[in-house]
This record gives structure tokens, C-alpha cells and sequence, in this order.
């Protein structure tokens, strides 16, 4: 699972707080008192949730406190909403090679031309996208497939084939996913 980070914008006292808490909850706390800082640690940082007492700059990924007391239950409950809400926009869309892929409705989508994909073939996709090298058979058996690497099996080979197979027919492309001798990759 991807760590959730709280970053706590120029709030000493809420970020203490939430320290004493840290154990009970479900992300990473950082405390951030400087806008280099804050734009340093975000470049580094993929999934955030900035709280601060006023809006930075045109950044989403913020929860605004403008009403202070608040009931701390509320907040962290408040907290986790967020981080649900971005979690769900981030695995909304994905862009890959030109491409616009809908992991909630499993479509892939380029020149208004729309393909349906089983949640196996997203999966693959996603995988080899997000991979620096060519990914194995066995790597792709154990990673997407929860095969064991030992087993018989062509599984693998027969998706990518018609994977491989739909982005022709629809997209009229041929080199979307790429095979060499040390397995199947997708170049970005």
C-alpha cells in the first residue's frame, strides 16, 4: 500500500497533537514551516494531504482549517475522507503512452476510440508501466496472476497475446507492449 503522508503546513501545535496520536493512525505526520520546504518535500512526496489555516497556492491536495477548535475525531475522520477522495482520483485515470486508461471502468481510451479491458489486462498494464525493465513471465505470474513461478502454465503468454492483439484491432498499435528475450515491457 502507498504511505499516506500528512504534511502540516506552518501548525506547530496541531502537529504535535497529532504525534502523540501517531500510533493510532493510518498515515505519515510531517511538519512543514517554510514554503521551500514544503515545495521540496512535495516534489518527493506522491500522495499528500496538506493541512494548514489558509489555502497554498493552487495545490488540491489540501484540507483547510479555518474553524478551530475542532473536535479531534472529526478531524482525523475528516483526514481519512480526504486521503480517500485522493486515492480514488489518483486511480481514476491513468495517461500511458498517450493513452487514457480508466482503471474504475477498466477502459482505455485515445482519438475517441474506447476499449473495454479485463481487470487482468489493467493490471498487466499497470504493471509493466510501472516497471523500469522487461518483467518475466514468472515475475508477471507471481505479481498479477498470485500464480506460484513454479507452475506449468501459458497464462501469461496468451493475455499479452491478446492484449497485444485488442491494442492492434483498435488502436493500430503494434508496439504498445514490447517483447525481448527477458520478457514484456511497456516503453514510456
Amino acid at each position: 500500500m502507498i504511505t499516506q503522508n500528512l504534511i502540516i503546513y506552518k501548525l506547530n501545535s496541531l502537529y504535535q497533537i497529532l504525534q502523540e496520536l501517531h500510533l493510532d493512525l493510518n498515515f505519515k505526520i510531517i511538519f512543514v514551516d517554510s514554503d521551500n520546504y514544503l515545495n521540496d518535500k512535495l516534489k518527493t512526496l506522491s500522495n499528500y494531504l496538506i493541512v494548514s489555516n489558509k489555502k497554498y497556492l493552487e495545490n488540491k491536495n489540501q484540507l483547510i482549517l479555518d474553524t478551530i477548535p475542532i473536535n479531534i475525531l472529526k478531524f482525523i475522520e475528516k483526514i481519512n475522507i480526504e486521503f480517500l477522495k485522493l486515492q480514488f482520483n489518483i486511480q481514476s485515470d491513468l495517461m500511458i503512452n498517450g493513452y487514457k486508461i480508466d482503471l474504475n471502468s477498466r477502459e482505455v481510451l485515445k482519438n475517441k476510440i474506447k476499449l473495454k479491458l479485463t481487470e487482468k489486462e489493467i493490471n498487466t498494464i499497470i504493471y509493466l508501466s510501472r516497471s523500469n525493465k522487461s518483467v518475466g513471465i514468472n515475475e508477471l505470474q507471481l505479481k498479477v496472476w498470485d500464480y506460484q513461478s513454479d507452475l506449468e502454465t501459458h497464462t501469461v503468454e496468451t493475455h499479452i497475446y491478446r492484449l497485444k492483439k485488442k491494442f492492434l484491432n483498435f488502436f493500430n498499435d503494434k508496439k504498445f507492449i514490447v517483447s525481448d528475450k527477458n520478457g514484456y515491457k511497456i516503453i514510456r
